[in-house]
């Protein structure tokens, strides 16, 4: 049996052999060399048929890769023709915002505006998502730095929205209607989780620091299509769900689904001092947040 050339891969597997890898599957193994070193700033990265060749894809899925890397501002020159290259270490700059940033992966763009945001005095949040394992995961920089004695501030206030465990979610949803019991015990479990870390991780610094913390959560009475917080009174970061079919092991159960994944969520920021139209937005943001907390809410108990 031949095999033809251009479809075998270096250690003489067939592609039809191989398990074809996502265009984000090959964006996670490119910003781990990035971040571990072994891609250095300002070094150009091997060739767009370079990398198809060692993923063993077509050129389409290393371009959609490289432009998600991109987007995080981990690589520059990205096109057809020559190779990208790896971006310089950022600087300490405050994120850009306005019509001019672009939109960032939710766990890309949410931690360094997190941890500027707690540079401030009185730090204000408050976020509305399915639930806060994003936020949770960002507050871990301004923690430590906190504990590092690079940040002070002396009030944090955290409000923090999510689905209450009585209504019927309108995602994750099971593709087999059978599966939504397992489906709302996995997201309750992991809301209720994140949110104990979360609120234990802010109120310990009452001790550790003195600082004047309070965290408050209530619950709404429908899935949000969208997550958003707002920074401070003067940033308001928006993201879509997105949703899309996949496959999850739940209680040892194979579950079909319909899902978002929300720390991989394109994030948009809105700063009011940007312009008429960003401060609008971070205003009626603000108005609308509000009026939900104050009106439809309820209380919301994290059960342990």
């Amino acid at each position: 049996m031949s095999v033809d050339p251009e479809h075998a891969s270096a250690s003489g597997r067939t592609r039809s052999q191989r398990p074809r890898r996502s265009h984000r599957e090959i964006a996670d193994e490119l910003r781990s060399r990035i971040r571990s070193g072994e891609l250095r700033p300002g070094q150009r990265m091997p060739t767009q048929a370079q990398l198809a060749d060692e993923f063993d894809v077509e050129r389409g899925a290393v371009r959609q890769a490289l432009r998600i890397l991109q987007l995080e501002q981990l690589l520059t020159n990205v096109s057809k023709g020559s190779p990208a290259t790896v971006a310089g270490v950022p600087g300490p700059a405050r994120p850009v915002a306005g019509p001019a940033a672009p939109p960032q992966p939710t766990m890309v763009g949410l931690a360094p505006r997190i941890a500027t945001a707690f540079a401030a005095p009185h730090v204000r949040i408050d976020a509305l998502c399915l639930t806060s394992v994003s936020l949770t995961l960002a507050i871990g920089e301004p923690l430590r730095q906190i504990h590092a004695g690079q940040l002070k501030p002396a009030k944090i206030d955290v409000r923090v929205l999510l689905p209450s465990r009585d209504i019927e979610l309108a995602f994750p949803a099971p593709v087999d209607a059978a599966d939504g019991g397992l489906l709302h015990r996995r997201w309750l479990a992991q809301r209720n989780a994140q949110g104990l870390v979360l609120r234990q991780n802010l109120l310990a610094l009452r001790t550790t620091h003195g600082i004047d913390v309070r965290v408050y959560f209530r619950a709404l009475p429908f899935t949000p299509p969208v997550k958003l917080y707002l920074l401070n009174g003067a940033e308001a970061l928006f993201a879509y769900y997105t949703l899309g079919r996949r496959e999850r092991e739940i209680e040892h159960e194979h579950v079909e689904l319909y899902d978002a994944d929300g720390t991989r969520s394109m994030l948009f920021a809105f700063e009011r001092r940007a312009g008429q139209g960003d401060a609008a937005f971070v205003e009626q943001s603000h108005l609308w947040f509000d009026a939900l907390w104050e009106t439809i809410s309820s209380d919301l108990v994290l059960a342990s």
